[in-house]
Order: C-alpha cells, then structure tokens, then sequence
C-alpha cells in the first residue's frame, strides 16, 4: 500500500546556477544576461521530477540589483518568472517566485525599518507577480519579524504563499525564533505551508522538521542543504559533505514528517534525482 503523496521541490537553483557558469556573479543577473542557463537549471529539475520550480530572484531586492547593475528589480524579477514558466509551458508542474530574506536588519538589531523593509517586498512581489507566478515562497529567512512583514506584503496577491525559515543545530533561528514562534505567528496568516530549509543537513535537521509536524496542521515544507562545501588546502572547494547518495539516505527519516521536499545549497540535479527515487521506494514500501 502507498503512503501519503509527497511533493517533490527543486534543489539549490543559485548554487546549481554558479556549477554551469565560470563566474560567481551574483545569479539574479543571469535572467538578463544568461537566460539560457537559468532556463537549463529549471528544466534540469522539472525533468528529474520537481513538481514545483523556483524562479531565480531569491536575492533580486532593490539593495543587491542597485548596489552592482544599472538593472531594475522589475526587469529582473519579472524576468525570473517568465523565465520558468517558459520552461513549465504546457505541463502540471507549478512555477514559485523565490524570495529571499534582506541582509539589513531590522530595528533594533539593525537600522532598517519596518517600512523601508516593507516597501523592498512590495516591489519585489509586485514584479514577480507581472507574470503570475503560481506560489510565492519566501524562504530562508532568519528573523521571523522579517518574514511576517514579507508574508503580509505576498498575501495580498491571493494565491499560495509558502514560508520556510532557516535553523542552527540548537533548534532555533539566529534570531532565537523556534518552531513555536513561526508557527504562531504565520499560521494565523493564512500561509498555505510552513517550515525549514537550508543551513542543515537532512539528518541534522530532522528534529526541526520533527516539530513542524508536531505543531502545525500547515502542510510542512523542508528544504534542507547539502552541507557547507569543505575546502582543500588551498582553498578550492575540495567536496561536499554528503554525496547524493548519502543526502537521499539520510533524507528518508524526514519523509514521515515532510509534506514537500527539495534540497537548498548545493543540491543540483544529481542530489534531487537521488531523492526522488528515494521517495518513490519509501511511498511504495
């Protein structure tokens, strides 16, 4: 007998992004520039599986776009989805605008304001929102004040809005936002999905993942990475911590608790592949 369906994410579109390119730019910037790549990227993953696609805009805020390209947030964002859709034409698979989380921080901690922080999402959403994406997902955030202003501004589009924040190993955010708190606080909201991704591994955060199924009635989302890359001797990025192999293996325990799945840092094709027919085994064992 099968077990619950399983919604199968993508993996890490900027890392993957920087693995078909020779340069480190900052990826938003390939919409303009290399959209043929980006649109490889997303057709890499829809065709191992992901049933769900990221946009490549996670950090195309007004900040970063302003701060290294004569680019605007709209051409760039608003490109990111077309971009994708593109690729998704004429098949179920669904296309989510990919937000990230500012570098500033917010008052107190930092000298961003409240409003100032709201008016970045509001014209980052807005551009994405151009193409009409399916599903916003603001993802790997850390200050869960951040996230609600962010998760406010997305749900005035009236369509799926997902949350995902990013964790220590000490099962709280790095602003001390545990489990309890996010979903408290979003919940409420009305986002469609909550839960983690980046900063751990499977196994390491299989005990946060843990939490959000105990604590929400939210379809949990879980995108962890694949470790920080460890470097050689001299510098270059000798490996990663887990092999697809073993990121699969380590992901299965999390299948009891996740409702979708994917990968963050350093995921590319091969990771997700791996965990896709991991997930087909354990939905028929």
């Amino acid at each position: 007998m099968s077990k619950k369906h399983i919604t199968l994410l993508d993996g890490a579109v900027g890392t993957t992004l920087w693995e078909h390119t020779n340069d480190h730019d900052p990826v938003w910037k390939y919409n303009i520039e290399k959209p043929d790549v980006v649109k490889q990227v997303a057709k890499e993953f829809a065709d191992a599986g992901s049933e769900i696609v990221l946009t490549n805009s996670f950090a195309a805020n007004r900040p970063n776009v302003t701060a290294s390209s004569s680019y605007s947030v709209e051409q760039v964002v608003s490109e990111s989805v077309r971009l994708t859709k593109q690729v998704l034409q004429g098949t179920e698979k669904q296309t989510a605008l990919a937000i990230g989380p500012l570098s500033a921080m917010l008052e107190p901690f930092g000298d961003l304001s409240a409003a100032d922080c709201r008016k970045i999402f509001e014209e980052m959403i807005s551009a994405g929102m151009q193409e009409h994406p399916d599903i916003i997902y603001i993802m790997t955030f850390m200050d869960l004040e951040m996230m609600k202003i962010a998760a406010d501004v997305a749900l005035q589009y009236h369509v799926p809005v997902f949350s995902s924040m990013t964790f220590s190993e000490f099962g709280a955010t790095l602003m001390g936002n545990t489990v309890d708190d996010i979903v408290a606080a979003l919940e409420p909201m009305g986002v469609s999905a909550i839960g983690m991704n980046c900063s751990l591994g499977p196994d390491k955060a299989l005990p946060i993942v843990q939490q959000f199924h105990e604590k929400t009635s939210l379809p949990v989302l879980f995108k962890p990475n694949a470790g920080t890359p460890i470097l050689s001797a001299d510098g270059g990025a000798e490996k990663k911590p887990y092999s697809p192999e073993e990121f699969a293996k380590d992901f299965i325990p999390a299948f009891e608790y996740a409702d979708m799945v994917g990968g963050c840092c350093g995921t590319n094709v091969a990771y997700l592949s791996a965990m896709r027919d991991a997930l087909r085994q354990w939905q028929n064992s």
